[in-house]
């Protein structure tokens, strides 16, 4: 779904020069803050459940560790670059900077297809990652997380083979781990509902009632799926979902005028975000190509899937009627598209605001690990509230002081933050 021309590294450094030369970074500082600090590029290699051994290429990028730890998922996934994973380190250091969490930006993979696995050769496969790092991550230098095709029972099986070769229980290690065993309450949940947090905001600066809204969501695992829920909650109807066919190898739009009922959506979405196409159609939806999400005639457009989704290839197919833009995902919309939607006026909410729920409840489990002592679920969800709620509030309030683009507001203040930890660290 995504054209091959776009780079997401190059996307993101080219987001960070525009933004570092509104603010005037000085030449030391945007060097330093347009690359990683460090990259981890290994082999896996993994005895087969067949007896043969498969060798697997894996990652581990960390961006920027000023003001934390670093702090990033870890994505299984057959196409994963290490161009790819620099990005989406960088762009966790903003995501955790615009919610001021004292956490940096990383993030690991391995190119895999974990469908083509068996449990025991995952189980495996995530053993030997840690192998690898096990000297470089850590509750107190990096901090891993659960990303696009892992789970919490991943990441329970990385945490185990730390603690086997650090000797210790340390579960402030990785985030993401299953509840009742380091993991938060809420979790789930996080990244899909600080969307809506952030939405809902939006919808009011705009004086526009959640109920006389509708929308369009592109992807259908944890986050969407999350989003779609709470989004329903508020009062808002779902016309149109796309999602990635695991069977046919494509994507697939599924759209109901009438509104998707988004439970009974869920029920036929298999583990990895597919959803069942015959009980689709018993269930009222018409099904159309992948992309025919973009040009749903909605109010609000939801990006949940990967990068590099909005493109100038597609970006005019977007509805006149889209109001909003709410990126789910991590940069779904490419610099060129970024232009479009700006001239089109189009409001934007990007993504290492709107998607920051994730990372934010990811810190309140690390918190939660290391002094061993855990939150009910409604206490964590009212912190994410808050929290998302004020990281908003900040970046609104600079884009209108300041007549910036959202996407402008929030990168001045997420830039302006590691920044000057950097320049107080005396490291330039």
């Amino acid at each position: 779904m995504s054209s091959k021309s776009y780079n997401p590294y190059a996307n993101a450094q080219a987001q960070f020069d525009h933004v570092a030369e509104m603010i005037g970074l000085e030449e030391g500082i945007r060097e330093l803050l347009r690359q990683p600090m460090r990259e981890y590029h290994f082999t896996i290699p993994v005895r087969m459940d067949d007896g043969t051994t498969k060798i697997f290429k894996g990652y581990r990028i960390q961006h920027n560790d000023a003001r934390g730890p670093a702090k990033g998922g870890i994505r299984f996934h057959p196409q994963e670059t290490e161009d790819t994973v620099r990005a989406l380190a960088m762009w966790m250091t903003w995501k955790c900077a615009v919610v001021d969490i004292p956490l940096g930006g990383a993030k690991g993979g391995v190119v895999c297809d974990p469908h083509n696995l068996t449990e025991g050769e995952q189980e495996r496969l995530c053993r030997g990652y840690v192998r690898q790092l096990s000297k470089v991550i850590g509750p107190w230098n990096d901090v891993p997380a659960p990303d696009v095709m892992t789970s919490g029972k991943h990441m329970l099986w990385m945490l185990d083979e730390f603690e086997t070769i650090v000797g210790g229980r340390y579960p402030g290690m990785i985030t993401g781990k299953p509840v009742g065993m380091g993991g938060s309450l809420g979790r789930t949940e996080a990244t899909g509902y600080g969307l809506i947090y952030v939405l809902r905001e939006a919808l009011k600066e705009l004086g526009i009632k959640p109920e006389d809204t509708t929308a369009s969501i592109q992807g259908f695992g944890n986050v969407a799926r999350h989003a779609a829920k709470m989004y329903q909650t508020i009062g808002g109807k779902i016309l149109a979902v796309s999602c990635w066919d695991n069977a046919d190898k494509k994507a697939y739009t599924f759209v109901n005028k009438e509104g998707i009922d988004v439970e009974a959506m869920i029920s036929i979405t298999d583990t990895y975000g597919s959803i069942d196409k015959e009980k689709a159609m018993d269930m009222g939806c018409e099904i159309l190509d992948g992309e025919a999400w973009l040009e749903q005639d909605v109010d609000i457009l939801i990006p949940a899937a990967l990068e590099n989704q909005i493109t100038l290839v597609n970006v005019d197919r977007i509805s006149k009627s889209v109001k909003i833009l709410l990126e789910g995902a991590n940069g779904p919309t490419t610099p060129d598209a970024d232009d479009v939607i700006k001239q089109r006026g189009i409001f934007l909410i990007p993504d290492f605001l709107a998607n920051a729920g994730g990372v934010t409840c990811s810190y309140f489990e690390q918190v939660q690990c290391n002094m061993n002592y855990y939150w009910e679920k409604d206490e964590v969800l009212d912190k994410l509230n808050t929290k998302m709620t004020a990281a908003y509030k900040a970046v609104s309030e600079l884009a209108n002081r300041r007549n910036l683009y959202m996407r402008d507001a929030a990168y001045v203040i997420s830039v302006s933050r590691v920044a000057q930890a950097v320049k107080m660290r005396g490291w330039v």
